[in-house]
């Protein structure tokens, strides 16, 4: 087998079954390896059974695991393509030659080895029924496509063929982390700064949300010029708890995905994080929204001073591909004081340090505001939710026992509509 020649398609995350089954191609029939060789292919068995419970995956396990390395590994050639498609020059030469490996991979019969091995349960792996639980690493759209990829490549003819149609989920989907997930966090470690994918993000969508449609289309005006490759601003979402902001962040996540736009949440902590995350997005062929969610700061945190070099101020231009998205309750941001505005001042140049302050909020050039509804649309944000969901109560009853649930929790919101309604349906006998 091939495999040690791969050029691009090298150093997997998940390589082990793959360096098990090329040296068991290579050593089976040899008397001396065979008990070694049996032990080996149950191991793998079990590796494989165990990412179709992880992955969600299905059909034939083994065409589900190459596929699954092909969509995910990170090289010149696979991140060339992304969004973009197919690309020019030599590398694609050298990926057709990797392509070709695996092609001899997809086509390998297991059955000679089976036989000689006397693992007759390898055909359990070739044709696995999945269970009805969902993917813990991907979503059901994504973990569908995998395997719908996984056949098409195996049914291809050749390895021209089989390049054609990776190149094409390249485009459609991208690869690796930013191409198979939508949503990402931050992790700082002994390892350094990594960007590590959300795996369960929920599925909002802005039709959701009751109302705010002036809110609602100034977010998707800016985001839909930022995911086309036109000039667009960083945006503050602010206003009154519970009025839908997150929700709405949430909601282009999964919108604007099939368009190329990641989001990554950020917290305060990590700002001194911002330059090298950034350094590690620039280049890609996505459009990111660095997230910060509920921002605000004390009068003693100095984090914001890191964020605002990182929006604008500082020597590195931010990259096209970048913008921040942030969800406040407070206008301003940063918490002021009358000391700020006193006349006698111990600060000789207090109008400097209020200058200061307000200085952020200045570099978000789209600000939105969510203003907590009146009672009139706060009922009809219930009566729109209980319509929704199939909440079989008369109108009277409902807006009356809205009133009273949102006197004792929180007062008028979109939230205490959606938290009345919850309590509705969970108390709702069961059919």
């Amino acid at each position: 087998m091939r495999k040690d020649e791969l050029i691009l398609y090298t150093d997997f995350r998940d390589g082990e079954i793959l360096n098990d089954m090329a040296w068991l191609m290579e050593v089976y029939e040899a008397a001396s390896e065979r008990e070694n060789a049996r032990r080996v292919l149950y191991r793998n068995i079990h590796r494989l059974v165990e990412l179709a419970g992880t992955y969600g995956f299905h059909g034939n396990l083994w065409h589900c695991y190459l596929t699954n390395l092909l969509v995910n590994n990170e090289n010149s050639y696979s991140c060339g393509c992304e969004i973009r498609g197919e690309i020019q020059g030599t590398i694609n030469d050298v990926a057709l030659h990797d392509i070709a490996i695996f092609k001899e991979l997809y086509d390998y019969d297991f059955a000679p080895m089976c036989e000689k091995l006397c693992v007759p349960e390898f055909s359990m792996a070739e044709n696995y029924i999945g269970s009805q639980a969902e993917s813990k690493v991907y979503n059901a759209r994504i973990c569908a496509r995998i395997c719908e990829l996984a056949e098409k490549l195996n049914q291809n003819h050749t390895p021209e063929e089989m390049k054609a149609t990776l190149t094409e989920f390249y485009k459609e989907y991208g690869v690796g982390k930013f191409g198979l997930h939508k949503s990402f966090r931050i992790v700082h470690d002994e390892k350094g700064v990594r960007i590590e994918p959300i795996l369960n993000i929920a599925h909002v969508d802005l039709s959701d949300l009751v109302g705010y449609e002036l809110p609602k289309k100034k977010l998707t005006d800016n985001t839909d010029a930022f995911v086309a490759g036109r000039r667009a601003n960083n945006c503050l979402l602010f206003g009154d708890a519970g009025t839908g902001k997150s929700s709405c962040i949430k909601a282009i996540a999964n919108q604007y995905y099939g368009r190329g736009l990641r989001i990554i949440e950020v917290y305060k902590h990590q700002f001194q994080d911002l330059n090298e995350v950034i350094s590690q997005i620039k280049k890609r062929n996505y459009k990111f929204i660095i997230y910060m969610d509920d921002l605000s700061f004390e009068e003693f945190e100095i984090e914001y001073k890191y964020l605002k070099a990182v929006i604008e101020g500082g020597l590195e231009k931010k990259p096209e591909n970048v913008l921040i998205y942030a969800t406040s309750n407070r206008r301003h941001l940063i918490r002021e004081s009358y000391g700020d505005k006193e006349e006698i001042r111990q600060d000789m140049h207090t109008g400097d340090t209020v200058q200061e302050k307000l200085s952020l909020v200045r570099r978000f050039g789209v600000t939105i505001y969510f203003g907590a509804p009146d009672k009139k649309q706060f009922q009809t944000i219930v009566q729109t939710l209980a319509d929704r969901y199939g909440v079989d109560m008369p109108k009277e009853e409902l807006l009356g026992e809205a009133n009273k649930w949102e006197l004792s929790h929180g007062g008028l919101s979109g939230r205490s509509a959606q938290q009345f309604i919850d309590y509705i349906l969970g108390c709702a006998p069961k059919d």
